[in-house]
């Protein structure tokens, strides 16, 4: 019996990559992720661009916590932790206004911890020096509140950011900026601010915070008009 190959692609060559078209391709890929992670690097070091996103996070939490539960929010950045302060200018958290059984404002305290927040990573500190109220305008200092009714590794001085119960971040052009740095643990921070290391301004990241509570970050140290002599946050 006689069989009949009913395929039409059969002894036929199927198209394909060469070898040098393969290896055209793959340097191709190659410089497109290695210009990527320059981009994406330029800025800080590991633990700036981590605590940046982080707390990028956290500012989004505040603005939907604050239009979901119709209250105003606070990211609250510690500046003097009498009980902890290894994590001066390291803790961020998210504080709701706090209200009684009928919505009502209390004013004592005026505000309660909805998260435990993070800690920055390892030799990475918020810069009260360079995080300004309206960056690109006219500056000022961060307001700053005194925590109290928490537990007691997180009561203290903090910086405040604020949202009102329609999201909308009250102080519009504020900056959060961080650095690489270095500082004794034992001592607070406002005694012992952290000392600048590693390549100075390239150590430094952060975003500003929109009227919509949304953030953009710093692309670049101009940006975030650091200057050329830095050595304290």
């Amino acid at each position: 019996m006689e069989l009949t190959n009913h395929n039409p692609q059969s002894g036929t060559r199927l198209p394909a990559f060469t070898l040098v078209e393969l290896l055209v391709v793959i340097a191709i890929i190659s410089i497109l992720m290695t210009a990527g992670s320059i981009g994406l690097s330029g800025m800080g070091g590991k633990g700036v661009t981590s605590g940046v996103a982080t707390a990028e996070a956290l500012f989004d939490e505040a603005r939907t916590t604050a239009v979901g539960r119709n209250l105003r929010t606070a990211v609250l950045v510690a500046k003097s932790l009498p009980n902890n302060p290894a994590n001066d200018l390291r803790r961020i958290v998210v504080a709701t206004q706090n209200v009684d059984a009928n919505g009502d404002p209390v004013a004592n305290p005026p505000w309660v911890l909805s998260s435990r927040g993070l800690v920055l990573p390892d030799q990475t500190f918020f810069s009260s020096k360079y995080s300004k109220r309206d960056h690109a305008g006219s500056g000022g200092d961060l307001d700053t509140i005194t925590l109290t009714g928490a537990k007691k590794a997180y009561e203290g001085e903090y910086y405040i950011y604020q949202f009102n119960s329609q999201g909308i971040c009250t102080t519009p052009g504020a900056s959060f900026i961080i650095g690489s740095g270095a500082r004794p643990l034992t001592k607070p921070a406002d005694s012992s601010p952290p000392r600048v290391t590693g390549s100075a301004k390239r150590d430094f990241g952060g975003f500003v915070v929109w009227r919509n509570g949304r953030t953009s970050v710093f692309r670049s140290p101009e940006q975030m008009n650091l200057d050329g002599s830095i050595t304290t946050f």
